[in-house]
């Protein structure tokens, strides 16, 4: 059995799962959250995979607790406590190597890379253009390494896979000289999603990959769409940070710069004030009140002034993006939604895409409205252009990458 340990280390918590490789499936799992905090929340699900084909089961309830945990390498000593005492036991499925998700890669890693010392040198170099994320997303590879010391280690970036954007793409139009100074350009988020949803359309369709023209929609707290041509991300709608782009839930998206200006001089904010405005009381919670798309909708049933135009504006933009980026793939033939709203809210997906036969996109109701699990298709026979829902899941395309490095 090739098993391989994935972290997810952010600001506050430690996401991890261990990855029976052979069938691609989950042995255990779990979220250590409220790092730092008073009250530090633990969630660990074990899971046995049968000796057939069939799809691992949960073999307990999650098992769940709360503790303080100081620091992250506290919380990966608790991530072993739990292996330990709740399973499956790291001694009869010691990990091969370690996977890592580091959000921001800038312009130097362009693909998961074998971590030494060097490597991490360079990451928490980055960190002045990810502060909120690879400084946790560092302390998470300098617990494990102290631990794992004798397998590798690699690092899979969320800005990797749009490295084949062109020039046109992901420059501003911005003094070219500060620009590069500063490192300032569009870099992109959300790659490993992509990456791993789009490779899963194609997939499920039968379809070779280099010959379809993409969109993915991944809507979540965070949102992004990619138009990707041939495998290749060509458009992304995250920029510089993940602040750009669509509605998210407290972010955001597109504004115009000058309102940054307005409102440092009239309001006299600071820049960090203004970050805070713009990256968590903004999106959905600034129009709303709530960053949740399940409030929202539950506000748009209830007649709430608010959450209708909350869900205008957030649909809205979706099809603007929707349009910019079939012009520039020029077509499209697969579409696909992913992540927490966009695997669940079928008024969000019927939305967004409505009215858009002209372009042989025609989605069937009765498809979209049906809860099901994996993915599945939701346009109609008839469409051209296939309209997927696709589960993401961004540990095991980590846990993918990393077995191609080592």
């Amino acid at each position: 059995m090739s098993v391989v340990l994935v972290i997810n280390s952010g600001s506050s918590s430690l996401k991890y799962s261990l990855i029976d490789m052979d069938r691609e499936a989950p042995l255990g799992e779990g979220l250590i959250e409220r790092i730092g905090q008073d009250a530090g929340a633990i969630s660990h699900t074990i899971r046995r995979v049968s000796d057939g084909d069939a799809a691992p089961t949960v073999l307990d309830a999650t098992k769940k607790s709360e503790r303080t945990i100081a620091d992250h390498d506290e919380a990966f000593a608790v991530m072993l406590e739990q292996f330990e005492t709740h399973g499956p036991a790291l001694a009869e499925h010691p990990p091969v190597a370690v996977g890592h998700r580091v959000v921001h890669g800038g312009a130097r890693f362009f693909a998961p890379t074998l971590v030494t010392d060097a490597v991490e040198q360079s990451i928490g170099e980055l960190e002045v253009l990810a502060p909120l994320h690879n400084p946790a997303n560092l302390a998470g590879i300098r617990a494990a390494r102290a631990v794992f010391e004798d397998v590798p280690h690699v690092a899979v970036f969320d800005t990797a896979f749009h490295q084949t954007l062109q020039p046109a793409a992901y420059t501003y139009a911005i003094d070219a000289a500060f620009a590069e100074k500063h490192r300032i350009r569009r870099y992109g988020f959300h790659g490993t999603s992509h990456k791993y949803v789009s490779e899963e359309a194609a997939a499920f369709l039968g379809r070779d990959l280099t010959s379809l023209r993409q969109l993915v929609f991944h809507l979540g707290n965070g949102a992004s769409v990619t138009a990707i041509d041939g495998g290749r991300s060509v458009e992304t709608s995250m920029g510089f940070t993940p602040l750009e782009g669509l509605v998210m839930g407290t972010r955001s998206g597109d504004l115009d710069p000058a309102v940054l200006v307005h409102i440092a001089r009239v309001a006299g904010y600071s820049t960090d004030e203004i970050d805070t405005l713009l990256n968590t009381r903004s999106g959905l919670k600034g129009l709303a009140g709530h960053s949740d798309m399940r409030d929202i909708l539950a506000g748009l049933d209830a007649g709430e002034e608010k959450a209708t135009l909350a869900f205008d504006v957030y649909v809205h933009r979706l099809r603007a993006y929707a349009g910019a980026y079939i012009a520039q793939l020029g077509g499209v033939d697969v579409i696909s939604f992913t992540a927490g709203v966009g695997e669940n809210a079928s008024r969000v997906r019927a939305k967004a895409l409505a009215g858009l036969v002209f372009l042989g996109i025609e989605i069937d109701q009765a498809r979209n409205e049906a809860r099901r699990h994996g993915i599945r298709r939701i346009s109609t026979d008839a469409s051209s252009v296939s309209v997927l829902v696709v589960p993401t899941d961004e540990e095991l395309e980590i846990a993918r990458q990393t077995l191609s490095v080592i």
